[in-house]
C-alpha cells in the first residue's frame, strides 16, 4: 500500500523558516517524481515545488528563491525548506508522488500526481 507521510509544518512568523519532510513507502520502485503542493483557504491545490528521481527541480514563481526542495533517494524522502516566509504562504501543504517518468516541466500540474499525503498545516503570522 502506497503511503506518503509528511512531518514538520506548524507556525512561524513572517520572515521565518520552516521545514517539511515526506517519506514515501509501498512503491514497487522509487517514485519517479515527488512534489509539494498547497491549498490556501478557499483556493485550489497548486504545486509549489517538485523534483524528479534524477534530481531535476521546478518551482512555482511565488516561491522561487525562498523555498528549496531536496530528496534523499535512499530513503524515498523529500524535504521542503521554506525561508523568508510570507503571510500568503499560509496553507495546507501536501506531499505527492507519481510512478511514471514525465518531463520536469509537467510537474507543476497537480493532476499528474497519483498519490497524496493527508496534509500538514503551515501558518505564517505577522
Amino acid at each position: 500500500q502506497v503511503q506518503l507521510q509528511e512531518s514538520g509544518g506548524g507556525s512561524a512568523q513572517s520572515g521565518g523558516s520552516l521545514r517539511l519532510s515526506c517519506a514515501a513507502s509501498g512503491f514497487t520502485d522509487s517514485p519517479a517524481y515527488m512534489g509539494w503542493l498547497r491549498r490556501a483557504p478557499g483556493g485550489e491545490r497548486v504545486v509549489v515545488a517538485a523534483i524528479g528521481r534524477s534530481g531535476g527541480t521546478i518551482y512555482a514563481d511565488s516561491v522561487k528563491g525562498r523555498f528549496t526542495i531536496a530528496q534523499d533517494n535512499g530513503k524515498n524522502t523529500i524535504y521542503l525548506q521554506m525561508n523568508s516566509l510570507k503571510l500568503e504562504d499560509t496553507a495546507m501543504y501536501f506531499c505527492a508522488a507519481g510512478s511514471r517518468p514525465i518531463p520536469v516541466g509537467a510537474l507543476l500540474i497537480p493532476s499528474v500526481y497519483a498519490n497524496w499525503s493527508r496534509g500538514t498545516q503551515v501558518t505564517v503570522s505577522s
